[in-house]
């Protein structure tokens, strides 16, 4: 009897060992631990906070988590998931991991990235970490692009809020050199080949989000580190297709934010924007599933991705 107990247990025990160790694989540090630009060591650690949302704060070891579609119905899209919290957190289920599971449902590869928020405690030069982080996910995806059968010129970006401010940020300043080079990867392309900001944080000027701003750039940012990161000014031909979704009544970030993306896009980068406002919507609602008339703009996505073929 003692023997079967036993058995039993191990049994347990390497069950638990073997589902643990799948559900890690798919979760790839962006760095290795001793190379993270701009990171400074101390004793701070990662906060994970659950909720009705799983918010995380204080990353201080970036990732990706791969979510891949099934091959039977694998498009050979993908995106990278930028979720929001304004700079001083990340809504990870709402605005990450739910997302990747609904582009799983379509054929659509997720990719959620966990990246660093802006810290003086833990970084050097803050304003500059996210950037760092996306420009490396996006070549790490590119990377790793054959393993996962994604088409490497198919690999978008979405993102939420300041998620959105981030997938912007990388849409118009993917060539700048924001980190030094340091392996085989860093000499793919940081560029996204489409984009889908939803309520996003675009500008660092009147109609921001003080919030994200202050935490991006600190309490009095010079006017040039503002205008460096108001996205729709660095708007030009070679800005990736961009899809935007906003709510009239968001009172958080105004709807100004995409109006002034879209139009610029339409102006200088001849004409490749969509942008949905909905009258009511409020800020945050992540997919929408609640609202009868919100949720449709999951619908208008998947269209405007199929438009891009």
């Amino acid at each position: 009897m003692m023997l079967i107990k036993l058995q039993k247990y191990l049994m347990v025990l390497i069950l638990f060992g073997f589902f643990g160790c799948e559900s890690n694989k798919n979760i790839i540090a962006l760095w290795p631990d001793d190379k993270i630009p701009n990171h400074i060591e101390t004793n701070i650690e990662e906060v994970h906070e659950q909720t009705n949302i799983l918010r995380i704060k204080n990353v201080q070891k970036p990732t990706i988590e791969v979510f891949l579609p099934d091959e039977s119905i694998a498009t050979g899209k993908a995106l990278l998931i930028f979720p929001g919290g304004s700079y001083g957190l990340l809504a990870y289920d709402w605005e990450g991991t739910d997302i990747a599971k609904f582009l799983n449902k379509h054929g659509i590869a997720g990719i959620v990235v966990k990246y660093r928020l802006p810290s003086d405690k833990t970084q050097t030069k803050k304003h500059k970490v996210p950037l760092i982080d996306a420009q490396r996910a996006m070549r790490l995806v590119r990377s790793r692009a054959d393993d996962w059968r994604i088409n490497k010129n198919q690999i978008g970006v979405i993102g939420f809020s300041a998620g959105g401010h981030l997938a912007s940020t990388l849409g118009t300043q993917y060539n700048k050199k924001v980190y030094n080079p340091m392996d085989s990867v860093d000499n793919l392309s940081a560029k996204p080949d489409f984009m889908a900001l939803i309520y996003p944080v675009i500008t660092m000027g009147e109609k921001t989000h003080k919030g994200s701003k202050k935490n991006l750039l600190g309490e009095n940012p010079s006017e040039a580190l503002v205008k460096k990161y108001s996205s729709h000014l660095h708007v030009n031909e070679n800005t990736p297709a961009t899809f935007l979704v906003h709510a009239i009544d968001d009172k958080a970030v105004p709807r100004e934010n995409s109006e002034f993306f879209h139009t610029m896009l339409s102006v200088k980068g001849e004409g490749k924007s969509i942008l949905h406002l909905y009258e009511k919507g409020g800020h945050g609602f992540s997919l929408g599933e609640k609202d009868v008339h919100l949720r449709v703009w999951t619908d208008r996505l998947l269209e405007w991705l199929e438009s891009l073929e």
